[in-house]
């Protein structure tokens, strides 16, 4: 096996196969992974990344494949972090978007990967944010985060996303249910893709009316809609320049720092959490829960009391 101060190296000059064997390795949460992110340490920080998320069917990775093609145009270098379901017989991603993506196959410009989400919930594979630091080091400009279309719990992208575009189409249900949801709430740029089908114009006067409803400070940034057609290219300059324009604001307003610290602080600890349960084991066969959870039951302790008395004993 290579070294890893080798494998960095040969990604940060744009080796594809070192980038992919690096992503492997912190998907597969291998031994050499605390080494893989020390030396990834010095190089992280500069990547914009995008999140791309909304309901399943409106068109996230068609858009996310056109935004490439728009960026590329502009210069940078782009990745894109493809999170689909996984198969249940090998653990590996199950829709492929790198089948979707072909025309960019051949652009060195470009580095596409899958990732399984291996059951973990929130739309994200657990391994993200790591993969987004491989890339960031490997010099990708921008760095595309497209999601699973799993409704609610898919807003977990805005936490890991500098800049969020949550997608809306269409006839694929009312606008305002959708805000219901809990997805509309994470939105920095919403996105009507399909817009040449009927029922466009309503979803964005939905849009507009729940945008006016959200109370801001002065400076405070104020969500566009941009309306789409992906499969054409339609509207896909107006979106890049929207999300310059977020960006623009993410820095002037201070938010961009705030932003990456709280994703830092939720890194550690995912991790933190990860090693405390790898170091103790798992709780669901011990018996004290059983016995607490009785207790609890019959009015003897609260949840938190029976927690405290876990962790005590930890």
């Amino acid at each position: 096996m290579q070294s890893i101060g080798n494998l960095v190296e040969r990604a940060r000059a744009g080796d594809p196969r070192a980038v992919a064997r690096l992503i492997s390795l912190v998907e597969d949460a291998s031994p050499a992974l605390r080494e893989v992110m020390a030396a990834l340490a010095p190089y992280a920080g500069g990547t914009a990344v995008i999140g791309i998320t909304g309901p399943p069917g409106v068109g996230k990775s068609t858009l996310a494949a056109a935004l490439v093609r728009e960026l590329r145009g502009r210069g940078p270098r782009v990745g894109v972090l493809a999170v689909d379901p996984s198969s249940p017989f090998s653990g590996g991603a199950l829709l492929g978007d790198r089948v979707r993506m072909q025309e960019h196959a051949t652009d060195r410009g470009v580095y596409i990967r899958s990732m399984a989400t291996r059951g973990h919930l929130g739309g994200l594979a657990w391994a993200t944010p790591q993969a987004l630091r491989v890339l960031d080091a490997a010099g990708c400009d921008v760095v595309l985060v497209e999601t699973v279309g799993v409704g609610q719990s898919e807003v977990e992208v805005a936490a890991l996303a500098d800049t969020t575009l949550v997608l809306l189409a269409p006839g694929m249900g009312d606008g305002i249910q959708a805000a219901k949801a809990g997805i509309l709430e994470v939105g920095d740029v919403f996105v009507v893709n399909k817009a040449d089908r009927d029922g466009a114009d309503q979803v964005i006067r939905d849009l507009r009316g729940m945008i006016r409803l959200v109370e801001r400070e002065p400076g405070d940034w104020r969500q566009p809609i941009v309306s789409t057609v992906a499969v054409r290219g339609d509207g896909l300059r107006e979106l890049a320049d929207a999300v310059d324009k977020h960006r623009e604001w993410l820095q002037r307003s201070g938010e961009l720092d705030r932003r990456r610290r709280r994703r830092v602080r939720d890194e550690i600890e995912a991790i933190a959490v990860t090693a405390l349960r790898r170091r103790f084991g798992d709780l669901h066969g011990d018996a004290r829960l059983d016995t607490l959870a009785d207790k609890v039951l019959a009015g003897e302790f609260d949840p938190y009391a029976a927690a405290d008395e876990i962790v005590a004993a930890l």
